[in-house]
This record gives structure tokens, C-alpha cells and sequence, in this order.
């Protein structure tokens, strides 16, 4: 398939720069995959749109404050990090902007932390060696920014105090992701509470979300865009209850594309419902792919040519998906992380 085949125009007013006041207000558009009805309602709605037939699987992964601030020693210039993932203890790859200023072998001082540039890969990335730190995670915790897209514009120096809150759902355990899983940032306590009421159980699996989620498809064949390997973990007592659900004839509802890679790609492994797994997901999903283990899917409203508005049309149809976008923009939903959301079934 051809990349533009997953284009479509949306304008900038409609990207959302904040989220809801409260996070169950989101608007929320409802799709029957089969006749293609659909309603318009809000997130706080949702327990009554499912039934006890109905259950959900989340992504419990937590967002660490991965950007940071760095300058080279005696210089006044600021250096903007991404750390991206954690190669081995003490190293990290990162985005480094400007990255001409951090060439290998560069100290650079990160408030009371310091790192050398010790590789410049091919993408445009950097390995940093942080000089010895006992606990980093809790460093970055302390002095790290919450790493919001770019599309979310904030200024310099100003307060992150609600993004820190607010671009993390309520559920989020394991820390290790550079961006959230945004389909749950709708979740509230409350939201749970109602559906235990109507008796729709929420599993839980873990899936850190690195950059290679969002990294854009520059193939112009889509089939030969790669995922970068994103950490798993399924527990045992979640596998056996996602198993005995579906063989009941529950209706797996997967709350988000980051959580339906992961299902997918440990029904394609070889008794891995069976048992406890963990690892590296790689796995793409585009038009014509075979799902195994979803029924439904809770989503926001993604990005164009993206391997996320991909995912969506595999699940629920190309066209009907552009359409339901279409539908979207008239009626002036509110797209990308702070965005609504869509409920496919």
C-alpha cells in the first residue's frame, strides 16, 4: 500500500494544546465496524456502552520526565535531550537538539548531573555515559521535563505542573515510557468504578512506549516501514484470565494501539497466553492484517501517513476510518495526545 493512501488534511485549530478540564469530558465517537453507525457522546459514557460481555486490556506503563536540559561546560546555550531508551546502566540514547553542538566526546551538565557524548549514530541520535549516579530515574524525576510531543507547544521555562499530571493516566505503574499510552488519559477512578459495577473486568499488561511509535513512515510502500522494538511484560495471572475471557466468548476491548500491539504480537508467539512473557515488540500493523485477539478498540484520533492511523485502519477498514475522520473535523473533535477519542466495535 502507498503512503498516501493514509493522508488526510487537518487543521492546526483542532490539535489539542490542553486536555479536557476533566478527563472523562472528552468527546467520544462511537463506530459499529459492521454497518458503520455511528454516535457522539462523551468518554463518561463509556460503561454503558459495554456490557458484561465486554472486557478491556490497558497499558499500565508509566512516563518519565524524559526531557531534560543540558548546556556544554562554560558555555550559557541550551542543549534540548530526549532520552529514548536505557542501553545498559549508565547509558542512554538520546535526541540531542541542537546535535552539531554534542559531537562524540562533548561533556555535557545537566544540573547536578554530567554525561559524555560517547557515539553519534546514523539516525541522528547520541549514547550519553552519565557519570556514576546512584538511582538516575530518580535524578531525571527530580530535574526531567514530561517529554509532550512537539505538536503540544509549551514556551520556555514554563510551569509543566498539569502536563505532569495529565499526560500519565491514573493507572500508570512501570515507569520506563517517553510518551503515554494516550488512549487511557481518559480513565478516571470513577470510570473503573462503573464498570466493576456493571461487570466488565480491566487487565492490565505493560508496554513501554519508546520513540519509534511515533517515528514517521518514510517509505513511500508502506509494508517497508520497521518498528523500533518497544519492552513488554504479561504476567501469568493475566494471561490466564485474558484466555479463559476470550474462551468464554468475552469481547476483548483494547485500550489503545499500544496495547493492541502487544496482544497481537504475543498471540503470533507460540503459547504465550500461556504463561508469563516479556520481551521486545516489533510488530506493524497496516491494512490486511489478521487480529487474532481484538474485538474492540479504544483509540484517539492520530496523526496522518502515521503508523497509528494505520493500525486503525487495519482494524476497522481504510475508508471507513478516513470517513469517520472526515466526520470528525466537521464536527470539530479534538485530535492527537490531549485529543478525544474514538470507541470501535
Amino acid at each position: 500500500m502507498k503512503l498516501h493512501e493514509f493522508d488526510f488534511d487537518l487543521p492546526e485549530r483542532l490539535i489539542a494544546q490542553h486536555p479536557a478540564p476533566e478527563r472523562d469530558l472528552s468527546r467520544m465517537m462511537v463506530i459499529r465496524r459492521k454497518t458503520g453507525e455511528r454516535e457522539h457522546c462523551t468518554f463518561r459514557q463509556l460503561p454503558e456502552m459495554l456490557n458484561p460481555e465486554h472486557f478491556l486490556v490497558v497499558n499500565n506503563t508509566r512516563v518519565f520526565p524524559a526531557r531534560l536540559r543540558a548546556s556544554r561546560p562554560g558555555r550559557s546555550e541550551e542543549i534540548e535531550v530526549l532520552l529514548l531508551k536505557e542501553l545498559r546502566p549508565g547509558d542512554w540514547l538520546a535526541l540531542l537538539k541542537p546535535a552539531r553542538k554534542a559531537p562524540p566526546g562533548q561533556e555535557l551538565v545537566l544540573g547536578n548531573l554530567s554525561a559524555r557524548v560517547m557515539e553519534a549514530k546514523e539516525s541522528g541520535s547520541r549514547i550519553l555515559r552519565f557519570s556514576p549516579q546512584e538511582d538516575l530515574y530518580q535524578a531525571f524525576e527530580k530535574m526531567g521535563e514530561p517529554p509532550i510531543p512537539p505538536y503540544i507547544r509549551r514556551t520556555k521555562g514554563q510551569d509543566f505542573s498539569q502536563d505532569r499530571l495529565r499526560y500519565q493516566t491514573v493507572y500508570a505503574r512501570h515507569s520506563g515510557s517517553i510518551a503515554a499510552p494516550t488512549a487511557g488519559l481518559h480513565f478516571t477512578d470513577d470510570i473503573f468504578r462503573r464498570l466493576e459495577a456493571r461487570g466488565i473486568p480491566v487487565c492490565e499488561l505493560l508496554l513501554h512506549v519508546g520513540y519509534g511509535t511515533f517515528q514517521p513512515v518514510r517509505c513511500q510502500e508502506i509494508e517497508k516501514h520497521r518498528m523500533e522494538p518497544e519492552y513488554f511484560s504479561l504476567e501469568s495471572s493475566t494471561a490466564a484470565r485474558i484466555r479463559d475471557y476470550k474462551a468464554e466468548g468475552r469481547k476483548l476491548v483494547a485500550v489503545g494501539t499500544t496495547t493492541t500491539r502487544c496482544l497481537e504480537f504475543l498471540a503470533r508467539n507460540e503459547d504465550s497466553l500461556e504463561r508469563a512473557s516479556s520481551g521486545f515488540c516489533d510488530l506493524f500493523i497496516y491494512p490486511g492484517f489478521e487480529f487474532r485477539l481484538l474485538d474492540g478498540l479504544l483509540t484517539n484520533f492520530h496523526l496522518p501517513k502515521s503508523t497509528l492511523f494505520m493500525l486503525v485502519c487495519a482494524f476497522a477498514g481504510r475508508e471507513l476510518m478516513l470517513d469517520c475522520y472526515r466526520e470528525a473535523i466537521s464536527r470539530n473533535y479534538r485530535f492527537y495526545s490531549y485529543g478525544d477519542c474514538m470507541l470501535i466495535l
